[in-house]
């Protein structure tokens, strides 16, 4: 099938994203009409460019795919995604007009996924607050004084969503010894069961655990989703993670629990995405605080890369998409 490909995204973005060997796979079997990016739809060249691809590869930055740029890509059938949510460049006219849409939001999921497994084995262990002890004595640390149920072995973890990013997790886990229980409305109990873990309430998860980890799309209806008495339900000594958005929680009430001293945050996102500079989050010996880590960075961009052109190479075969995204599935995305 031949096929024509541009790229949509800023050159920056396509820098990083799309180290020059990412593209080589693409070379015999579609033709990649330009590696520099159209950055302006409006452009003369942004215009030329549409005018004869087929497939659009995009990224993080990419303008909005609206009418005006349908028309002028009057063979466009595909959009292939980069990155992770494709609502910030993908119109109502993108689904009117049939475009077939793919993203590779579960290519970005593996790394956030990683790191919250890794903060979940280091928080049952009491890493940091044991090294922290260490670090502020400078003298011998006996960790089982400190923190007798220290530990991995049958540890509760509690997995707020079913997302992508929580199904990833609950992958990684399985290589541990734990209690794994999950709370999503969406979620039957024989798909709980299917993945390996046991489905609960919500309120019954953030009660009943050691580790809350949050995985929920940013919603208007799961704004302070982890609310007041959600944080006042959470056991004494459990560890709560956030590499969702800290929207979803409520902070201030959050710091109040942490005040009390018997609960430990992980946070890799909170609202805004910079606190202030006074904000007790930074100093609190409870938390550890990280500037929105989780997600692809660094070599992990080329994971998202190549599940674009690996979507692009399915196309040119005749194949169906691996990852599509359906307009209906953007009410329950981020």
């Amino acid at each position: 099938m031949s096929l024509n490909v541009a790229l949509a995204m800023p050159v920056h973005t396509a820098r990083a994203v799309f180290p020059s060997r990412s593209l080589d796979p693409l070379e015999p079997a579609l033709n990649l009409l330009s590696r520099d990016p159209i950055e302006d739809f409006g452009s003369v060249s942004g215009r030329a460019l549409l005018a004869e691809a087929d497939i659009l590869i995009t990224g993080w930055g990419c303008p909005m795919i609206d009418d005006d740029v349908l028309d002028a890509a009057p063979r466009l059938r595909y959009v292939l995604h980069a990155a992770g949510s494709v609502k910030h460049h993908i119109s109502g006219p993108c689904w009117e007009r049939g475009l077939l849409v793919s993203s590779a939001a579960d290519a970005n999921a593996i790394p956030v996924a990683e790191y919250t497994v890794a903060m979940i084995v280091l928080a049952n262990k009491r890493v940091l607050q044991i090294a922290r002890a260490l670090h502020s004595t400078r003298m011998e640390v006996l960790p089982e004084q400190l923190f007798p149920d220290m530990g991995n072995y049958r540890k509760r973890v509690g997995i707020i969503g079913a997302s992508k990013i929580g199904r990833h997790v609950i992958r990684l886990l399985t290589a541990y010894e734990l209690d794994i229980v999950v709370a999503d409305p969406y979620l039957s109990a024989a798909e709980a069961g299917a993945l390996g873990v046991e489905l609960v309430s919500l309120d019954e998860l953030v009660a009943d655990c050691d580790i809350v980890s949050l995985h929920a799309p940013s919603l208007p209806s799961t704004k302070n989703l982890i609310d007041a008495g959600r944080i006042d339900r959470m056991r004494p000594g459990a560890t709560f993670i956030n590499t969702s958005r800290g929207e979803l929680v409520d902070q201030d009430a959050l710091l109040a629990r942490l005040e009390r001293g018997d609960l430990y945050a992980v946070l890799d996102v909170t609202t805004p995405w910079v606190l202030p500079s006074d904000s007790r989050f930074y100093t609190h010996p409870n938390v550890l605080l990280t500037p929105h880590l989780a997600g692809s960075l660094g070599n992990e961009l080329e994971r998202m890369a190549a599940s674009a052109v690996g979507e692009a190479l399915r196309l040119s075969r005749g194949e169906a998409l691996q990852f599509p995204v359906a307009a209906e599935d953007l009410a329950f995305m981020a």
